[in-house]
């Protein structure tokens, strides 16, 4: 046996296995947390384990609806097991109040020995004065295990309660060589069906869906969230509709129920927006330059209506206008190993003026689904740039 197999087989030391440990159950908290997806809105999502001689005593995690915190369950399930414990919790416990009372008096209250969280809450209201106060009160705390895993689970409530806008994701289904559609106005499948499957589950843990008139009148969606798994609000389906256009007949007019959105130059009194509302269309007039709407106003506006997540699911002007606006923040592009070339409808229309003026996505990751293959990365740090 040489030497690195030495080391390698050696013993963890005290701190390696604290560190093991912190991992192992602060895992389990992202999973807990992960549960309040779609459900925690407008929160972030949280999960929370007590532990008491290496054993589960209690965990919990938040839903808004449910009203209290992860920290709070847990330990209410931990009870006197909480005394002398390690909590570990998936955000900084909250020191201020709110709908509750904050969580850091809780956690004082129950005697918990130590606490270990994955993040800062982003939240300026707390951000680093949880951890403060439990350390005056004699809490050992220990912050930063699994921390990136943490920041991504709340990347679209860091954007809205630090920029006041919506995390904004690109997502689109095109061919290697960047295409879309085969022709304008055409309307087929271009993914498998694990990516379609895939593309369910985004807009399942996604507050709304932006699209623009062009795709309505060439593919007539439903936009909906087919998962079939329990969220708080409906997913909120919004159009960009400038003159009005969108068809009495369509999937989204018919289906609505107070979930479908149209922002528009039209008067909302007009002939068509007093029809649109009895059919349960809400309309909303928006600025905009010439014939265009704005689609920084309208991420504004959306903010405003507590959207912490919006996904663009358009063609590709609506594409172009979103990234010259500077509101795309991630993209997931799903490719599928096919090519069209020639006259084919491109991913972004018309294009920038140079490599120095065009997004630059980073921090890529790639997985795969069936045949096709799915690019991920960040226009923005959400955490960073705002």
């Amino acid at each position: 046996m040489d030497e690195k197999e030495r080391r390698s087989d050696a013993p963890l030391n005290s701190s390696d296995a604290d560190s093991h440990l912190d991992h192992k159950w602060m895992a389990r908290a992202l999973a807990l947390a992960r549960r309040g997806e779609a459900l925690a809105h407008p929160n972030p999502m949280v999960g929370a384990v007590v532990v008491s001689g290496g054993q589960d005593v209690g965990e919990g995690f938040h839903t808004y609806d449910g009203r209290n915190h992860a920290e709070v369950l847990a330990l209410e399930t931990a009870g006197e097991k909480a005394r002398g414990a390690t909590l570990y919790v998936s955000l900084e416990p909250c020191c201020h109040t709110g709908r509750t009372g904050p969580c850091t008096d809780t956690i004082i209250a129950a005697g918990v020995k130590r606490v270990v969280a994955a993040m800062t809450d982003p939240n300026p209201r707390v951000a680093g004065k949880g951890f403060a106060k439990l350390r005056k009160a004699g809490v050992e705390v220990r912050s930063g295990v699994l921390e990136a895993d943490a920041r991504r689970l709340n990347e679209a409530f860091a954007c809205w309660i630090r920029a006041g806008r919506p995390l904004v994701t690109l997502k689109a289904g095109v061919t290697l060589d960047g295409r879309v559609a085969s022709t304008e106005g055409s309307a087929t499948w271009i993914t498998s069906p694990a990516s379609r499957l895939e593309v369910q589950r985004m807009r399942h843990a996604s507050d709304a869906l932006l699209t623009g008139i062009g795709t309505v009148l060439t593919d007539d969606p439903r936009l909906t969230d087919r998962t079939g798994l329990p969220r708080r609000r409906p997913l909120l389906r919004v159009v960009l509709d400038s003159r009005l256009r969108i068809p009495q007949k369509s999937h989204l007019v018919r289906q609505a129920a107070g979930d479908v959105l149209v922002f528009t130059h039209q008067s909302e009194k007009s002939r068509m927006a007093r029809a649109l509302a009895r059919a349960g269309v809400r309309v909303l007039r928006a600025p905009g330059r010439g014939k265009e709407l704005s689609v920084r106003d309208i991420v504004g506006k959306l903010g405003e209506l507590e959207l912490l997540s919006v996904m663009i699911e358009a063609g590709p002007r609506l594409n172009a206008a979103a990234l010259h606006a500077g509101v795309v923040d991630k993209a997931v592009l799903f490719y599928a190993p096919k090519l069209l070339g020639g006259d084919a409808v491109p991913l972004v229309a018309g294009g920038f003026p140079s490599l120095a003026t065009a997004p630059e996505l980073k921090e890529i990751s790639l997985r795969r689904f069936g045949e096709d293959f799915a690019l991920e990365g960040y226009f923005h740090d959400v955490y960073g740039d705002h």
